[in-house]
Order: structure tokens, then sequence, then C-alpha cells
């Protein structure tokens, strides 16, 4: 057997070690921060105990999840197998736990900033909150697969033990970002629709019961939920390459490396582990672009932002460039890998259009008109939006494709996933900014600590969008990759086992079936978790107008809002609206590759990707260009239309619409069809034969 060097297998481990070294330190920088006075201090407690109570919630049901899988694991595939996917499913739970901690103590902390100091200190408090839950995001991911690579790289099983961590990885991502989407907009959505349209009162009115709850939804949607969703993302992606390494012909492998060592056993360690090691140095180019956004606090916070999503795959590509020589390794290599980063960040620019420029001044101005033609408009830059983002997963695959077949397009993806500490710790950091405004506001601080934070979260509203169009964007170009590691893992079981390939051929009957079977998934996870938000929302006007009718002098500000209520609505609307969405994307391969085998489940992967990648695209941008359209009114972008005329109503209703859109169904349907992927490929070997 070729002899892996020591370098390729500790590499991850340690690169895992020291990002994770680093969030704690940036931890416990944050909590030293001053935090406040005592009014500050007890909104943000009420923010943090919500969202614990809402994460240990979640966890308890979760738990019982993992349980009743991992036995199921068991008893098909072995005890190893049941133990990763545990592992794998712990570390997502993990990281959402720490990042959401640390969002949860730097959001008065920004504030504090933001009233005492500069508006640089108030930006460093809130990336380093962020950091803290990007670092774990990169650390954890790394340092998991590194130490399943580093016990079991000369084992038989690798491949199923590798699939089974990142179906654990998978499962929990889907319902902490389904269930975490669920909470955050029916909160947002039922405290704005009380508040704003019902009682006509300002945004973070503190007689407002649910502002706490939607504060809350912040954290626990796009901290513990988006978390989830990105570290599954990372973990697929690496995942499929390493798969499609463990499966693929040996004709192919060489092209890999140069000179001497082109041998195809040297190739397919080299393959195996490239994912692995490249993953390892975008954490630690993730490291120094984290240090480098600090430094520059000073600026504005905008461009700090804009220069921490770009620069990661720039230097990627340097790296890559002069190091992989070097060691023998092809440049083919750093040319996938280029066409994946760079294709992740031109998709993130693009959504910076369509949700921060051009687009929402044209819903804005549709909006004077009325909410119709303000959701209409909407509607077109959402379906308008996706056109170019696609083109660029098509042009960077084609590219990885035709540096290194199938296994190009999987590096890719890597690629493209390379900077997630980055992209997390940009996310992040916009629930920290958009708690920080509503602490300031219901704490009753000066207007001008409210200017510095709203600046601050109107860029993170951006950056938020960003992070979702390159989540979807990276899921597509990951669920190609699992789709070709999942024909490829079939293909080779039934080689050994001496039968045919199996043939996707478009005019086979269980091909057909299977596509038009997938492209209805996306829309009933669309629809059950549009229906639940709308649903938990109803529940929470009726509480809040109960609230205000039933407390004496709480619309007059001389009475506390009951919002602890609000939490426990939305909470469990949540924990139970999520369970179906979930149980479709887990049951529904399963149940078409046993019941109608392989090839009718590789069509189902292939429809739902079509529709899947399309839709949650849509949505997604829809929702972030009517948000953003309500916002340009506020702040006076159209003459004679300020914040409460009729057109600026017509954009809440938009913006009421939009909420689920982008923050709940849409990156919902993104996380279904990397789900059912990566369960595709972990049950390959047991249809195969079917």
């Amino acid at each position: 057997m070729f002899d892996i060097p020591t370098y390729f297998l500790l590499s991850p481990i340690i690169a895992g070690v020291i990002g994770l070294v680093i969030a704690v330190i940036l931890y416990f920088r944050v909590k030293a921060q001053p935090s406040g006075n005592e009014t500050m201090n007890r909104i943000a407690g009420y923010i943090r105990e919500g969202a614990m109570a809402f994460l240990v919630r979640e966890y308890k049901v979760l738990s019982v999840y993992c349980v009743v899988v991992g036995i199921v694991l068991y008893f098909a595939l072995g005890v190893v197998a049941a133990i990763w996917f545990v592992v794998g499913a712990v570390l997502s739970l993990l990281a959402g736990f720490v990042g959401m901690k640390a969002a949860t103590f730097a959001n008065v902390r920004t504030t504090q900033a933001a009233a005492t100091s500069t508006k640089g200190n108030a930006l460093l408090v809130a990336l380093d909150g962020g950091a803290v839950m990007g670092l774990c995001v990169g650390g954890l991911g790394v340092l998991g697969l590194g130490a399943v690579y580093y016990c079991y790289n000369e084992s038989a099983h690798l491949g199923t033990i590798l699939h089974s961590f990142a179906v654990g990885a998978s499962s929990i991502a889907l319902f902490a970002r389904i269930g975490g989407g669920i909470y955050t907009k029916a909160a947002d959505v039922g405290a704005d629709i009380a508040g704003k349209v019902i009682e006509n009162i300002p945004e973070d009115d503190p007689r407002n019961p649910g502002v706490i709850a939607d504060n809350v939804g912040d954290n626990v949607g796009d901290v513990a939920g988006m978390g989830a969703d990105i570290y599954e993302s990372m973990v697929a992606a690496i995942v499929s390459a390493m798969a499609i390494a463990l499966t693929i012909e040996a004709q192919f492998l060489p092209a890999l490396l140069t000179g001497e060592a082109a041998t195809a056993e040297a190739a397919r360690w080299i393959a195996i582990s490239l994912p692995l090691v490249l993953s390892a140095v975008g954490l630690f180019i993730s490291i120094i672009v984290i240090f480098m956004a600090r430094a520059l606090k000073n600026s504005k916070p905008a461009n700090v932002l804009r220069l921490s999503l770009m620069l990661p795959p720039i230097l990627l590509t340097l790296v890559c460039f002069i190091a992989l020589p070097l060691f023998g390794i092809s440049q083919n290599v750093t040319w996938a890998l280029a066409a994946g980063a760079f294709g992740g960040a031109l998709i993130g620019l693009v959504t910076e259009f369509y949700t921060a420029m051009r687009p929402i001044r044209l819903v804005a101005e549709a909006a004077i008109t009325g909410a119709g033609t303000a959701v209409i408009r909407g509607l077109a830059v959402g379906m308008e939006s996706v056109a170019v983002p696609m083109v660029i997963v098509v042009i960077a695959a084609y590219i990885a494709d035709h540096m290194l077949g199938l296994y190009g397009i999987a590096l890719a993806a890597v690629g493209m996933l390379a900077g997630t500490a980055v992209v997390m710790t940009v996310d992040a950091y916009g629930p920290i900014a958009d708690n920080a405004g509503g602490i300031s506001e219901m704490s009753g601080l000066p207007p001008h600590v409210r200017e510095i934070t709203d600046e601050l979260d109107a860029v993170g509203n951006t950056t938020a969008a960003i992070g979702k169009g390159f989540a979807i964007g990276s899921a597509t170009l990951t669920v190609l990759a699992l789709f070709s590691a999942f024909n490829m893992e079939v293909n080779h079981v039934r080689l050994a086992a001496g039968m045919a390939k199996i043939q996707l051929d478009l005019t086979a009957s269980g091909v057909l079936i299977g596509i038009l079977l997938g492209s209805i998934l996306p829309f009933l996870v669309g629809s059950t978790t549009m229906t639940a938000v709308g649903k938990a929302a109803g529940k929470i006007v009726q509480e809040i107008a109960r609230q205000f009718k039933e407390i004496p002098g709480l619309r007059e500000g001389k009475a506390e809002p009951e919002p602890a209520r609000i939490v426990d609505i939305a909470t469990s609307a949540a924990l139970y609206e999520m369970i179906l969405p979930g149980m479709i994307a887990v049951v529904a391969p399963v149940a078409i590759g046993f019941i109608l085998g392989p090839q009718a489940l590789a069509g189902m992967l292939a429809g739902s990707l079509a529709v899947g990648a399309t839709m949650s695209l849509f949505m997604a941008n829809a929702g972030g260009a009517w948000d953003n359209a309500k916002k340009f009114i506020e702040k006076g972008g159209l003459p004679g239309h300020k914040k409460g005329s009729d057109a600026h109503k017509a954009a809440v209703v938009g913006d009421t619409v939009g909420d689920p859109f982008k923050d709940t169904s849409g990156p919902g349907i993104a996380i279904l069809i990397k789900v059912m992927s990566v369960v595709s490929l972990l049950i390959a070997q047991l249809i195969a034969l079917k």
C-alpha cells in the first residue's frame, strides 16, 4: 500500500485544533468586554435565556432522533458506522451551541461599545462574536473528518464511516436550520404584524412582547441554524470528494500527479487525502483573513466585510499555485479549486446586487402603488436572480470537470467552501449587530448609539443575503459531487458482484419516475415550512393582542410585557413543525431506493437538485429584496415616502411575505437536497444490487 505522508494525515487535525483554540480565546475576549447597565443586561439576559431554552428543547428532540438512527445504522452497517454518525451529529450540535453562546454575549457588548467607545470597537466586538461561530464550524468539521481519516485510512470501511459522519452532520443541519428558521420567522412576522401594523408602534419597541422572541430568533436561526448548515456543506463537500477518490476507476487518477510519482496507487491515496488537506489550508487562510478584518476595524464596515469574503478564494488559489507543484501535485487541482472558490465569490457578489442594489429600489418604487405590485416585483427579482448564479455553478463545474473529471467537480465544491470559517464569521456578525440595535432601542439609549448599531446591522443584512446565496450555490455544487459519488458507489458495488453498471438513461421508466418524484419534494418542504411559519405567527399575533388588551398600562409603557409566553409559543411551534419536512428528507431516499431501486433514486436526486437549487435561490433572493426595499424606504430612499407612509406599509407586506422565503423555506430546501444526497450515498451499498 502507498505510504501516506504524515503531514497529510495530521494537517487537518492540527488546523482544527488551532482554529478551536483561537475560537476559545476570542470567546473569553468577548465575555471580558463591558456589558453596559442593568437594563441592557436584563434585556440581553432574556434573549440569552430564550435562545438557550430553545436549543436545550431542540437538542432533546434531536437526541432521540440520533439514538433511533444510530440503532438502525448499528444493525444495517455496524457499530463503527453508528458511532461516527453520532460523532458527526454531536460536533454539529456543539458548533451551534458554542457559537450561539458567544453571539448572545457579544450582542449587548456591541451595544455598550457603540455607546461608550467607537464604531470601530463595536464592529470588532461583533466580529469577534461571529468569529467564534466561524472557527468552531471550520475547526470542528476539519478536526472530525481528520480524526476519521487518521484512524481509518487503511480500513476497507473508510467510505461507510465517512458517509455515516456526513449523515450525522446533515441530519442535525436539516432540523436545526428548519426549526430555527420556523422559530425566527414566526417571531419576526408575528412581532411585526402586531407591532407595526396593528398597534402602530416602532420596531424593537419594548412594549411589544414579541420583540424579545424576535431577537432570540435571530440567534437560533441565523447563528445556530446557519452554522449547522455551513458545517454540513463543508463536511458533505469533503466527503463527496473522498468518496469519488475511493471508487473512481484507476485510469483517471494519474493525471492528479506529475513526475515519477504519478502511479495509480499513489494518486488514489493522494486524491483521498487532498480534500481534507486543502480544507485545512482553507482554515488557516480563514484565520489570517479574520485577523486582517480585525485590524481594519476602523474602516467602513461594508468594506471590511466585503473584503473578508473576497480574500479567501484569492489567497487559496495563490497558495495552491505555489505549493502544490512542490509535492508533485498537478496544477489541474489548482484550476478545479479556483473554479469553485471564485465561483462562490461571484455568486456572493451577484446575490449582493439583487438584494442590496438597483433591484431593491425597483421593488420599493413598486410599493408606491400598493402591496400587490411590491410583491409582484419582488417575485420577479427573485426569479431573475436565479439565472446568473446557476450559470456560474455550471461554468465552475465545467472547468473542474475538464481538469479532473468528476473528482474535479468535487474539488471545486471543496474550494467553494474552503473559506467556511470566514463566511460563517460574517454571517453570524449580522444577528449580533441586529440584536445590538434591539437592545439599544429597548434600553432607551441615546439616538447616536442606534445610529451606529443600525449601520452595523445594515451591513449585516447584506452579508446575510450573501451568505445565503453562497450557501445555496455551494449546496448545488456539493450535490452535483454527491450525485456523482452515489452513482460511482453503486456501480463499484455492482461491478464487484459481477453485475452490469446502472445506466442513467432518460428514456428508462425508473429514471423518469425518480425525476418526477424528486421534483415534488422541494415543493412539499417549501409548503410545510411556509405553513408552519404562518400558523405560529398567527398564534403570536393573538398572544400579543391579548397582552395589550389584558395587561393594564402596557400600551402606555407603564407595565412590563410577558415575552416568555411568546418565546414558548415560537419554540413549541418550531419543534413540532420541523419534524415533517425533516422526515421527508431522510425517509424519501430510503423509501425510493429500497422500493424502486438505484436508478429511480438517482433520478430522484437529479429531479430534486434541478428544482431545489433554483427554487431555494429564488426564495432567498426574493426575500432579501423585499426586506431591503422596506429598509430603503425607511432610510428616505424614496422622496415623499417616509416610514409610516402607504408605500412603506406596502413594503412591510412584501417583507412579511419574504421573511419565511429567505430564512426558512429557501434555506430549508437547499439543505433538503444535500441531506437526500448524503443519505443516498450512505445506503448506496445496500441498494446497489436491487
